[in-house]
């Protein structure tokens, strides 16, 4: 099974359970996990280079998918918009195209380096897209769905299993990606709060109403 991998904080929790609880060497053969950010992995998952992944909600119409993803049910701290020159985040489709159904113009910034942003920036001069999103619609925002190819049934069993509430994320993995980011330890488990997985009836009215929005992009 070829799994690719979106290698922002976002996702932490799931990498280390998926690490933890994968026992069967052969299990562990067969997944190559290839790490890149999303608008790649989109396009990687489109020409069927990759079997799953975590897509963009835009890039995952008509594409099957679980009940499972990345969900913001507030602000979120890691995609924002800052007012001013127009500039769109080559890493990420579905920010880009969050900020136009919004109408809000400015350079969209998205991940990991969002996030640092976000804790570096003294006046807060920015829009927090997923606040925005709930403020104007009242839903969470699904920014990617986990899809597949194949081995629905592997992958259900997997998600299945997952409880971001009962995850540990060990103290060398969190130096790792504090070092890389920027952002500290302790910021970066406050940021993983705001993240949740499951989605539900209102997540998917959510990307119902966020596909029909961007029909025409």
């Amino acid at each position: 099974m070829l799994f690719a991998k979106i290698d922002f904080i976002n996702l932490l929790p799931f990498h280390v359970f998926i690490k933890k609880n994968i026992k069967s060497n052969q299990v562990k053969a067969i997944i190559e996990y290839k790490k890149s950010y999303p608008s790649v992995i989109n396009k990687k998952f489109k020409k069927r280079k990759v079997d799953s992944a975590f897509i963009s909600s835009i890039a995952s119409r008509g594409e099957k998918r679980l009940d499972f993803g990345i969900i913001a049910r507030a602000d979120v701290q890691s995609v924002i918009l800052i007012p001013g020159e127009e500039k769109e985040d080559y890493q990420s489709e579905t920010s880009n195209a969050l900020a136009k159904v919004l109408d809000l113009k400015g350079k969209v910034l998205i991940g990991d380096k969002a996030l640092k942003y976000f804790h570096d920036s003294e006046d807060k001069n920015f829009i927090d897209l997923a606040l925005a999103w709930q403020d104007k619609y009242n839903l969470p925002f699904v920014f990617a769905t986990l899809c597949f190819n194949k081995n629905e049934r592997y992958l259900k069993k997997v998600t299945k299993r997952f409880n971001k509430r009962k995850i540990y994320i060990p103290q060398y993995i969190l130096e790792t990606y504090s070092k890389r980011s920027g952002i500290s330890k302790e910021a970066i488990l406050e940021y993983l709060k705001r993240i949740d997985y499951d989605i539900g009836i209102k997540e998917k009215r959510a990307i119902k109403k966020f596909l029909q929005l961007t029909k025409s992009l």
